[in-house]
This record gives structure tokens, C-alpha cells and sequence, in this order.
């Protein structure tokens, strides 16, 4: 069953969307939410698998409310306006449904989140025993900067950067800023896959382009993004240990 909270200000289009929903024997729409911050408090203590979101409403927009949470769920956009499209897949939304929603386009989004769920209990099933704490690297997560906003996969990320009390997060042409430390982070990333290089330095070994010698027995690391990053001689070995056969 996937649980599903419907967040819109006007109540004929949620009354709307519910209706097509019970089309789909699946899904349990749980709750509904007039505003962001009924939204958020649903979210918090309903746990959805998906939620459908609203952009325009009363006092916060949707992006906005997806600010305020620690967690997010899965996320379908509902919206009258087709401007907000491209901001919407910025931030890795599933999918982005005009008003009036169509019944084929619902289908089609509801499959994308079966395909995402798919990946994510794929990626859960390889996570090694007692790390169930770990980030999967196929999650999704909620990175907000100002006012700009992503859900990015972690697999997307490439480098984290130390900051003062804040990590700098590399994913395509965009550098955000966190509230998190290096080593709160390091404490949620696999270290198959996200190794510490130094002490500013956390990398994601898939980003990797090459590796070079560098000096007092150090290395090197050319990541795709163009970014150099030194690996201090304590780390070099257990780089080399790891990535010996």
C-alpha cells in the first residue's frame, strides 16, 4: 500500500484528485493539508510514502513548505501554472501535473514512483548488515540553500567540502551550502562509495576521473567536475587498501 497525503489550498481539487486516485488500488490517500504548514504537520506525523503538492498557496509556497521539513517524501506537483515546471524538476520532483489532472498523466507519474521505489529497495537490500542507518546511494536528498532548493541522488554527488560549521555539496554546475558538518555527514555515507580524503574533504569514488601521485607519499584525485583534491598520507593508505584487488 502507498500511503498519500494531498497538499492543495483549494478542496474541490483535492476532492478531485482523490476521486482519480481510487482508481489505483494501491494507494491509501491518508490525509490532506489546506496550506504548507498543515502540510508539514501532516507530513510529520502521517510518515507518507508520496505526497501531491501545490505550489501557489496561502502564506508558503510548495517549494517553501519542502524547506521546513528534515525528511521529504517522494514528491508529485499539482499545479495550475506550467512556469514553475522547470524549478519543480530542479529539484527532482517525480513529476509535475497541470490542473486540470489528467487520468493518463497521473497513471504515468504514479508508475515513475513504483520505478523509484524499485531502486530504492535495491539499493536498501545492498546496504551491508547494521548500516541500515546509511543513505542508500540511489536516496534522494533535500538540500536547501537560501532560497533555492534540490532533491538531488546521492549518487549525483560528487564532492563534499568543508565550510566553518557548513559543508559545501558538488552536484552538477551547483555548489549549496549545508548546516552540517563533515563528520555528521561522514556518519550517513558509505564508505564504499564516499571516502573521507582529508580533513575538508569527503569524495564520491564513482566521481573519480584519475588518480595521481602527489607529494609526502600523498595522492591526487581528479573528479569530474574538474575539482582537485589531496588525500593526506594517512588517508593514501587506506585509499590503497580499498582499491587494491
Amino acid at each position: 500500500m502507498v500511503n498519500v497525503v494531498l497538499i492543495d489550498d483549494e478542496r474541490l481539487a483535492r476532492t478531485e484528485l482523490k476521486k482519480l486516485l481510487s482508481e489505483f488500488s494501491e494507494i491509501e490517500v491518508i490525509g490532506e493539508a489546506a496550506n504548507a504548514n498543515e502540510g508539514v504537520d501532516a507530513i510529520k506525523n502521517l510518515h507518507p510514502d508520496l505526497i501531491f503538492l501545490d505550489i501557489q498557496m496561502p502564506g508558503k509556497t510548495g517549494f517553501e513548505m519542502l524547506g521546513d521539513l528534515d525528511k521529504v517524501p517522494n514528491v508529485i506537483f499539482t499545479t495550475a501554472y506550467d512556469e514553475y515546471a522547470i524549478k519543480a524538476f530542479e529539484v527532482n520532483a517525480l513529476d509535475y501535473l497541470l490542473k486540470p489532472v489528467e487520468p493518463k498523466r497521473l497513471a504515468d507519474a504514479i508508475q515513475k514512483y513504483h520505478l523509484q521505489e524499485e531502486k530504492e529497495l535495491y539499493a536498501a537490500t545492498t546496504v551491508a548488515p547494521g548500516n541500515r542507518n546509511l543513505l542508500e546511494e540511489d536516496a534522494q536528498v533535500f538540500v536547501k540553500d537560501g532560497e533555492r532548493c534540490w532533491f538531488v541522488k546521492l549518487s549525483e554527488i560528487r564532492l563534499f567540502e568543508s565550510v566553518g560549521n557548513y559543508a559545501k555539496v558538488y552536484f552538477g554546475p551547483n555548489k549549496p551550502l549545508i548546516l552540517k558538518s563533515l563528520n555528521a555527514l561522514e556518519e550517513r555515507l558509505d564508505e564504499r562509495v564516499f571516502f573521507r580524503a582529508n580533513r575538508k574533504h569527503i569524495v564520491n569514488l564513482r566521481m573519480i576521473d584519475k588518480i595521481e601521485s602527489y607529494f609526502n607519499g600523498g595522492l591526487l584525485l581528479d573528479l569530474k567536475g574538474g575539482e582537485k583534491i589531496e588525500v593526506s598520507r594517512r588517508q593514501t593508505v587506506k585509499f590503497k587498501e580499498m582499491m587494491s584487488l
